[in-house]
């Protein structure tokens, strides 16, 4: 399957025609009864009061809990990858990388270039890394996704921001549920959540998992323990307390990258023994991660439109990574707060405005082992670091609509990030010093033109920035790199939203052009070890379109009673501009890792009986796998499906029997490649055709 840029601007100008012809009829019917719609409103809340999506002044989406519950609950792969612009990775199982708009080059795992907030309480450590993985999707209410680099308001980003609402911090509910699920490859997933409103002032909401599975690759298994409490009571009319608590246990074993012969040859191997390295299982390569988050919330809205929200935080992770070439370990803490003023006057017909003052600060401790790796065994110490990370952000927002069709909104914001390092082993060339990164003002300016009551225009310039993590200042080469510059950039986004009167069709259309300076990379040496250096400019354009269309309103009359359908499409042109490695240049080649096309469809039917059947379809074009494009991962078709039949029984009980099926079609591809990587290992071989199945019972 094969796309154009043609394509795109066909795609661009279909969905303004049919918004058109939609919106031509919208002043002759304004009133419509919404109980008939099961495309029910959804406001976004990524900024600090919830929004309608069409009254946004960047591209933005939410992913409720059924479309997290659509295909299998063991992981949110899926429902991200739902979203144009986003595509999420998982080498092996457990083994997560995200990418918005472009990150995936600087990520070998976890998230780097995004910030990531559990409700007030930021995920992302101080120094911009995200152990996303850590999650599991019993624990999340809601996923509110922006798109497109935001530093005013969250701190250093260079591609967006990822709000994570989880079970209890919403709207309080009454639900006791236990899920378990098994499949192939050895899947065993179990969920339990108790969600309580005790009274009017106070509810809380208990969730716990336990996740294996042997994986479809040698050495690639994995064992998840998560644990997760959300506590709010409003203690009167005017405040609030929330208090929330997460603890992850992940271990998960790393197979390493194939080259294309043993791909071809048993893509279930794990990487073999090769030059003076043993291979992957002897090593017994894993990763192990224990990490605690809690955070505490105030919030206290004052009876004049004065509203403030003071938040502590704090996460330690204990991590270790046995790996081909070493054995790493590292201890992490991490405290911080953020706090802001809201003044909202949102009482007026013909002006409504609002401004923010606020802050977000962060200090991180990182302490760094590197033993050697003796066949899975911690041998001897060969290097021993301390780094700290600061990072704080001032921030500054205005915001005012005239005649609710004009919004306007400005922000500006100034971050500072700065790293201390000290090297105490080897003993013979012990050093210590500071790396800091220019302050940087960080503004962002955006409108929203409602040009009918559902059509609305779009516009937005925003500076990205997004220094480097503890990660990349001190990559697995162990070497301390004080020369790393961040990644920055001028971000240009116009967009549409249309919605039909009666909400049946949803489309939303993005078009940007981003120009990053210094952009970081990963790198491998001739030991398999990453570094990381800066690429020069990359020139990052894109289109992004959405359509989201109740093909069959809801009825009770017939067998099929609802259907729902959904068309996502990402094109990508990211080239490198200026980008030389010693005698090697690569301007004008494609970025790593970026897939040019990207399009993905779901289908939702609703049958008699409670039974429902999900469909989703990615089409995923051709990969470039090195920074001189000379090996490429093929384009696949991946195909999932999963039915369950809901029924309730004894009057108060809901039971749930589900199947389904991942990878329908049996393609041979590799979800996340290993890019730029030494002796052409790049696959990772994604399980074939394999199945599962469960029930779930609810009160």
């Amino acid at each position: 399957m094969k796309f154009s840029i043609n394509s795109a601007i066909y795609f661009t100008a279909l969905f303004i025609l049919v918004g058109n012809t939609l919106f031509a009829q919208s002043e002759k019917s304004t009133d419509q009864d919404s109980s008939i719609n099961a495309i029910s409103p959804i406001d976004v809340k990524i900024y600090f009061n919830a929004q309608p999506t069409k009254n946004l002044t960047n591209s933005s989406r939410v992913l409720t809990k059924r479309l997290l519950d659509a295909q299998s609950t063991s992981t949110i792969i899926s429902a991200i990858n739902a979203t144009p612009g986003v595509r999420m990775e998982e080498r092996s199982p457990g083994s997560y990388r995200l990418a918005m708009r472009g990150s995936m080059i600087r990520s070998p795992f976890g998230v780097r270039n995004t910030k990531v907030h559990l409700d007030e309480v930021p995920m992302t450590d101080a120094s911009g890394n995200t152990y996303l993985n850590l999650l599991d999707p019993i624990g999340i209410q809601q996923i509110h996704i922006m798109k497109g680099p935001d530093g005013s308001l969250f701190g250093a980003n260079s591609s967006g921001v990822i709000r994570i609402i989880p079970n209890g911090l919403q709207q309080p509910s009454n639900e006791k549920s236990l899920l378990v699920q098994a499949g192939s490859y050895g899947l065993f997933h179990e969920q339990l959540t108790v969600q309580h409103q005790v009274n009017e002032a106070y509810n809380f909401s208990f969730d716990q998992a336990f996740l294996r599975s042997d994986g479809y690759r040698v050495q690639s298994g994995l064992n998840k323990k998560f644990f997760q409490t959300a506590h709010q009571w409003a203690y009167n009319n005017c405040g609030k307390l929330k208090l929330f608590a997460l603890y992850s246990d992940l271990g998960y074993e790393t197979p390493g990258g194939l080259t294309q012969a043993q791909y071809d040859e048993d893509p279930s191997q794990a990487r073999p023994a090769g030059g003076p390295f043993p291979s992957a299982k002897d090593q017994k390569a894993a990763i192990y991660n224990k990490t605690f988050i809690a955070g505490l919330t105030h919030e206290y809205n004052f009876d004049f439109g004065l509203k403030h929200v003071f938040s502590v935080f704090g996460t330690t992770t204990d991590f270790k990574n046995p790996f081909v070439t070493n054995y790493e370990k590292r201890k992490e803490k991490n405290i911080g707060l953020r706090t802001f003023f809201s003044y909202d006057q949102s009482d007026h017909e013909a002006l409504n405005w609002e401004m923010q003052l606020g802050t977000e600060i962060q200090k991180g401790f990182y302490g760094i082992k590197n033993h050697k790796n003796n066949l899975g065994v911690m041998g001897v110490l060969t290097d021993h670091d301390s780094l700290t990370a600061n990072q704080a952000n001032i921030f500054y927002r205005a915001r005012a609509s005239l005649y609710h069709r004009l919004f306007v909104e400005a922000s500006l914001g100034l971050n500072l990030n700065s790293y201390y390092f000290k090297r105490f082993y080897p003993e013979l060339n012990p050093s210590e010093g500071n790396i800091h990164f220019k302050n940087t003002w960080m503004p962002r300016i955006g409108l929203s033109y409602q040009a009918w009551n559902n059509l609305a225009f779009r516009a937005s310039i925003s500076k990205g920035y997004s220094p480097p993590t503890i990660a990349e200042v001190r990559s697995s080469d162990n070497s301390i790199n004080e020369n790393l510059n961040p990644e920055t950039g001028i971000n240009y986004e116009i967009g549409i939203h249309m919605e039909s009167t009666d909400r049946r069709i949803i489309a939303d259309v993005s078009a940007y052009h981003y120009l990053l300076t210094d952009g970081i990379i990963r790198q491998l040496n001739e030991e398999g070890q990453e570094y990381f250096v800066n690429a020069g400019k990359i020139k990052q354009q894109g289109v992004e379109a959405s359509v989201l269309t109740q093909l069959i309103k809801p009825t009770q009359t017939s067998v099929l009673q609802g259907l729902i359908f959904s068309s996502n499409l990402t094109y990508q042109k990211y080239r490198f501009e200026d980008y030389k490695i010693a005698d090697e240049n690569y301007a004008g080649n494609k970025v790593t890792s970026i897939p040019e096309w990207i399009w993905v469809n779901t289908l939702g039917f609703q049958f008699d009986q409670g039974i429902q059947f999900n469909v989703f379809h990615n089409y995923t074009g051709k990969i470039p796998l090195t920074d001189a494009n000379n090996f490429y991962a093929k384009s696949y078709h991946l195909l999932q499906a999963k039915v369950s039949w809901n029924k309730t029984f004894a009057a108060k009980y809901n039971g749930s029997i589900f199947v389904g099926s991942d990878n329908i079609l049996n393609q041979k591809y590799s979800l996340g490649n290993d890019i730029n990587a030494i002796g052409n290992r790049f696959f990772n071989a994604s399980a074939p055709r394999n199945f599962y199945l469960g029930m779930k019972i609810s009160i």
